[in-house]
């Protein structure tokens, strides 16, 4: 299945959904999509039962399909690493790199979702996107086995990890990691839906990237080098994960403009596609004054 939250209009309720084809069918749940995360089996087979019978919500406006407990965002493919370090003057990918599935964490707050303008920040003038996909934390864990990953996603989502590059070249001197770079109001596009695990293979999914109609590139999930199985275990380590966080996979080869030097100028329309998931669609905003 693939769940949405949704409203109708502004001032109107958030909901948890399913699609049927493009039509969002409300699941008669009392709660967000964390808490219908949650709810495991019992949700998912209401959710399975509106799906056969519901009838489709009249003018139904998809959401960010979840508010997230947390964002962790991973450095997984090495294309893209070695191709962000060299613009960004780093050097090679050292060997560290290799044997540590190292992450930043994100806000929540920050989450948009499909069709949403994003806000340029004032601060920025070079602006990026990233095409990532995302695993949704189902069942709850500490400790887990990197082979026992599967049993503890709910499902999968595009991750749309923007950044304010020109910022991000100012930060990373200091050693601490993003800051600025990744933190503004709409600075994380989730969506447009949570591919259940039976519905997508995240492990092994087709991903792509349109700016303006234009292919910037395919690519596969599967190229990362440390597999959600790893990020998992390490995130994990004498640390519960609990329904509702977010895993990002990192950007996949070409997905970012900082590989090319291509970046986004205000009105461009960024499409990323994930095999089995759905086309995350959203313009760039008007700069902001500084």
């Amino acid at each position: 299945m693939r769940l949405v939250t949704y409203d109708t209009g502004a001032g109107t309720p958030r909901r948890v959904g399913v699609l049927r084809d493009d039509a969002v069918i409300d699941c008669e749940f009392d709660g967000d999509m964390v808490a219908f995360v949650e709810a495991g089996d019992a949700a998912l087979a209401a959710a399975r039962a509106a799906l056969s019978s519901g009838g489709a919500v009249a003018e139904a406006r998809l959401r960010a399909p979840i508010r997230p407990r947390t964002l962790r965002d991973f450095l997984t493919f090495p294309e893209h690493t070695e191709r962000s370090r060299a613009a960004l003057g780093l050097g090679p990918i050292p060997q560290l790199w290799y044997e540590v599935p190292a992450y930043y964490k994100g806000l929540p707050d920050t989450v948009i979702g499909p069709e949403e303008e994003i806000p340029w920040p004032s601060y920025s003038d070079q602006l990026d996107q990233e095409l990532e996909i995302a695993c949704v934390i189902g069942r709850p864990g500490r400790d887990i086995a990197r082979d026992d990953w599967r049993e503890h996603v709910f499902g999968w989502t595009i991750w749309n990890d923007m950044s304010a590059r020109d910022t991000q070249g100012r930060e990373l001197p200091l050693g601490m990691g993003p800051g600025k770079a990744k933190d503004w109001d709409g600075s994380n596009v989730l969506g447009p839906c949570i591919a259940t695990a039976d519905e997508c293979d995240g492990a092994d999914a087709e991903m792509a990237l349109w700016i303006n109609g234009e292919e910037r590139t395919r690519a596969r999930s599967s190229q990362m080098h440390h597999s959600f199985g790893d990020l998992i275990a390490y995130a994990s380590l004498a640390c519960t994960l609990r329904a509702g966080e977010v895993i990002g996979s990192g950007t996949a080869p070409g997905g970012a403009g900082i590989e090319t030097g291509q970046y986004l100028a205000p009105g461009d329309l960024i499409e990323m596609e994930i095999e089995g998931i759905g086309t995350l669609r959203n313009r760039v905003g008007t700069r902001s004054a500084h």
